[in-house]
């Protein structure tokens, strides 16, 4: 048997205020999305403004992150001609994302989600992130 942790409902709630309010704090409305650790989809927040196709660009940044472990700026590194993971985007029907914005949520060396931002730069889309990471695993 394996015992699996992952987010719960009030924990995206958490990651979701802390990514909203620094996206408030540069000026840039995001989407937002919480997935557990395979991937699926907890939370969702389109702040007034956010772009229509950054819907499904920010769950797609946490669906990858939360299933790969992996934060999305990593998979961009190596997501060159010539590199062996060249065309890991095309996987998984596309889902995987290599633009930056997607960070897995580790707890104690766990994995047990994905948060993804989008609809600023993607540098923005990467802060956005991080602060909801950062307020998440304040509130611990």
């Amino acid at each position: 048997m394996i015992s699996v942790n992952r987010l719960s409902i009030e924990d995206a709630r958490v990651l979701l205020e802390g990514a909203r309010t620094k996206a408030e704090e540069i000026g840039v409305p995001m989407c937002i999305a919480v997935t557990d650790d395979s991937g699926n989809l907890i939370a969702f927040e389109r702040m007034d403004g956010g772009k229509a196709h950054s819907i499904q660009v920010a769950q797609d940044k946490a669906f990858t992150a939360g299933s790969a472990r992996k934060a999305t700026h990593e998979y961009n590194a190596v997501n060159t001609p010539g590199n062996l993971a060249f065309g890991i985007h095309t996987e998984a029907g596309g889902r995987i994302s290599t633009v930056g914005g997607g960070l897995p949520v580790m707890v104690d060396g766990d994995c047990i989600g994905g948060i993804g931002a989008s609809s600023g730069s993607p540098q923005q889309d990467m802060e956005v992130s991080q602060a909801g990471l950062e307020h998440f695993l304040a509130s611990l």
